[in-house]
């Protein structure tokens, strides 16, 4: 039987390009989403014509109860999850004083607590059996903070939080945690900045481009492979140099 994982948040962008990768590297995968069905089961259709086990299932990572279900699901259509990618997330930009209360318990319940949420889910499981894996996809606005999106740059710093306080307390029992910061890349979210800010990025990044959701997917599969066996509680910064 297949080894499960399950992508949060990966309908596309950058968890569409895990959920493709893991799939390429032998893992069955759980495609979560919330509100792009279409576009969930047609990544689905792909990964199963390819002769990989896939399902799509929707669900708010910020319900712990939806988050729940969707692991028992995922339990009863493929197997076990042995890997969790905390993937899912939303941005917001403006000023921190515009930033009201609704928008920022949404941005933390979704980027921080889903995280949680999808970890208390499928750690049972891992426990009982001692290994497993956990990815978190944070941001290089985590690490160094972010002008006008301070919400999401709080929510994002509280991941590396969580990876390495997690990663501790979970590595006697044979479960590691890491953690991969994503620079700038060409995704949906990138390209609402429009193409002035687009170009200025592109300039600060020492590698002279954007990164590529592959980029990170490729990030994300290294880690959660034997290779990766004796790494835990680690950031790997994916970003062509942004924050060196």
């Amino acid at each position: 039987m297949e080894q499960v994982a399950l992508v949060t948040g990966a309908s596309r962008g950058i968890g569409r390009a895990i959920a493709a990768e893991l799939a390429a590297e032998g893992w069955a995968v759980c495609v979560n989403y919330l509100e792009q069905r279409a576009a969930a089961e047609d990544l689905v259709h792909r990964l199963r014509t390819d002769g990989c086990a896939a399902i799509a299932v929707q669900a708010d990572v910020a319900d712990r109860q939806a988050v729940r279900s969707m692991v028992r699901l995922a339990e009863a259509e493929l197997g076990p999850v042995e890997l969790l990618v905390n993937n899912a997330g939303i941005s917001q930009y403006g000023l921190f004083q515009d930033t009201g209360d609704e928008l920022w318990d949404r941005l933390l319940a979704v980027n921080l607590t889903g995280a949680r949420n999808a970890a208390m889910a499928v750690l049972p499981h891992m426990l009982a059996e001692k290994r497993g894996c956990i990815i978190n996809i944070s941001s290089i606005w985590g690490l160094r903070g972010a002008s006008c999106e301070v919400a999401y740059a709080c929510s994002k710093a509280g991941i590396v939080g969580l990876t390495r306080s997690l990663a501790l307390e979970l590595a006697p029992s044979g479960i590691r945690v890491n953690c991969v910061a994503p620079g700038c890349i060409e995704t949906d979210m990138m390209r609402t900045l429009g193409e002035e800010t687009r170009a200025m990025l592109v300039e600060e990044t020492p590698l002279g481009r954007l990164g590529t959701p592959e980029d990170i997917a490729h990030a994300v599969a290294f880690l959660a492979s034997d290779r990766a066996s004796f790494i835990t509680g680690q950031v790997l910064g994916a970003e062509g140099g942004f924050i060196v």
